[in-house]
């Protein structure tokens, strides 16, 4: 099998330990804990911010006058830069140093985050969402790179993931939770403020515990590549977007869908002729790793858009409000969390492919369960039941990918491959959210009395997005088998 190290040249040392001890440098004592506390709680806000303004969306829509379109485009601004970027920020942090880069995207991030709480037009919402979005592409791939460099491969590094994934789903999951509370006892701004001392505690703690690390020298970024896979990804979701009001023929949506396709394969082509590419397209040839993208790609599709469309449901047709419809997420994070944690102890002893295989036909089940919501639901049958099972499977599909397409890598390529991870799941977010939305939106418009939207028809559309996500993720998990089989591991020593 071809690996990364044939790709991109010789692999640079292990960073050398220093008096902090493997996981640190300067003075005192930075044992792994505290290096595992810095990258997760960088992680934790990052994916936070994809689903913490779910909830207050109807508030922000009331504040700053915002229609259907600019509503959805506060999720996806955010998503799409996260998505286009990240390959950039995982090749930034290999080049020019793990620790420098990770302080670099949550100073951005942290500043964004002041620049959209204070925002007071949809436009400067949206724009610094966008930039969060920017600062969170470099902070992430960063945050999965620093553990794989800092912890050897094997049990260490696989319960260091799983800390890693779990802290990640329940950011995502907790998202609701502390969006509603900010939302109903403060204000929709502080959903977006309260990263901003968050943020700064950060900086500090990971200015102190980090040690500096980095791969090659002498290698230059690919700006044209970070640039091109942007616009494509950017422009194929707006004219997925647009097709909801002008239809899939019209030129507002057929013209940016073709334009969009157009650049990606320019961009293909780029790539191809790079010195030194974005993305290195033999990469792909490495099984584990375009097997890993792939089943990342179809599981953002479907599972970022469970929390929009449970919180939209929760709150227009259950007529929830904003606190009650985070504390009804509650569950979804202790399952998501449970499922992460399981899935090292899983590994230990199972196949990790039929863990992940498993978690992700479970994720999908509880989707498809989702997709019987009804006008007049209860918490128990249309929320709870159906949302555990899905965070649940989510849970324990994450550890075991991560884990797949990390393993053997070589250090200087371990924050490309964590981007790629990282890109895979927030593209396959972005635009699983905006074709889900286009789908639903076109049920409740067919639903709808003489114009009137309803209960009756919000469900339906809701109910439809549930039914095709789970249908994306049935299809990505099965990808899971294309994964290359676990090396067997050592027999025990016999005294």
């Amino acid at each position: 099998m071809e690996t990364m190290t044939e790709l991109a040249g010789p692999p640079t040392p292990t960073p050398t330990p220093t008096r902090r001890g493997r996981y640190g440098g300067g003075s005192g004592v930075s044992p792994a804990w505290a290096v595992l506390l810095a990258v997760c709680a960088g992680q934790f806000l990052v994916v936070l911010d994809v689903s913490v303004v779910n909830v207050a969306l109807p508030s922000m829509r009331t504040a700053l006058g915002l229609g259907e379109t600019s509503q959805q485009w506060v999720v996806n601004a955010y998503a799409l830069t996260f998505a286009g970027f990240l390959l950039l920020g995982g090749r930034a942090a290999d080049l020019f140093g793990r620790k420098r880069v990770f302080l670099t995207g949550l100073a951005v991030f942290t500043l964004a985050s002041l620049a959209g709480g204070l925002a007071q037009d949809s436009w400067m919402l949206i724009g610094a969402r966008a930039v969060q979005g920017l600062g969170s592409a470099v902070l992430a791939p960063t945050t999965l790179s620093i553990l794989t460099t800092s912890f050897p491969e094997g049990p260490q590094r696989i319960k260091a993931i799983g800390t890693w994934s779990a802290v990640g789903a329940g950011g995502g999951a907790a998202g609701a939770l502390v969006g509603g509370l900010l939302t109903d006892y403060l204000s929709w701004r502080w959903v977006l403020l309260v990263n901003v001392p968050v943020g700064a505690l950060v900086l500090a703690g990971a200015a102190w515990c980090l040690t500096e690390s980095r791969a090659a020298t002498g290698r230059k970024l690919d700006i044209p590549g970070a640039l091109l896979v942007t616009c494509g990804v950017s422009a194929l979701a707006y004219g997925i977007a647009e097709s909801e009001s002008h239809g899939w023929t019209s030129g507002r949506s057929l013209g940016p869908i073709l334009g969009g396709l157009a650049i990606l394969a320019l961009f293909t082509f780029v790539e191809a002729r790079t010195d030194q590419p974005l993305i290195p397209l033999g990469m792909f040839r490495i099984r584990s790793v375009s097997a890993a993208n792939a089943v990342l790609l179809a599981s953002g599709a479907a599972t970022f858009s469970t929390w929009y469309f449970l919180s939209l449901y929760m709150q227009n047709v259950l007529h929830y409000s904003p606190v009650r419809t985070g504390l009804s997420f509650l569950p979804h994070t202790v399952c998501i969390i449970a499922g992460s944690k399981l899935a090292p102890r899983l590994m230990s002893h199972v196949d990790a492919r039929l863990i992940g295989l498993f978690g992700g036909l479970t994720s999908a089940a509880g989707l498809a369960w989702q997709s019987t919501l009804t006008a007049h639901g209860t918490f128990a049958g249309d929320i709870l039941g159906p949302g555990m099972l899905t965070m649940f499977g989510a849970g324990l599909l994450m550890t075991p990918i991560a884990a797949a397409a990390t393993s053997g890598v070589g250090i200087g390529e371990q924050g490309l491959v964590s981007g790629l991870l990282n890109t895979s799941r927030q593209l396959g977010g972005a635009l699983g959210l905006t074709i889900l939305a286009t789908v639903a939106a076109d049920r409740i418009s067919s639903r709808s009395d003489s114009g009137a939207v309803t209960g009756q028809a919000l469900t339906s559309g809701y109910a439809a997005a549930f039914l095709i996500g789970a249908g994306f993720l049935a299809v990505g998990s099965c990808l899971i088998v294309l994964l290359p089989k676990p090396a067997p591991r050592p027999a025990a020593r016999v005294a």
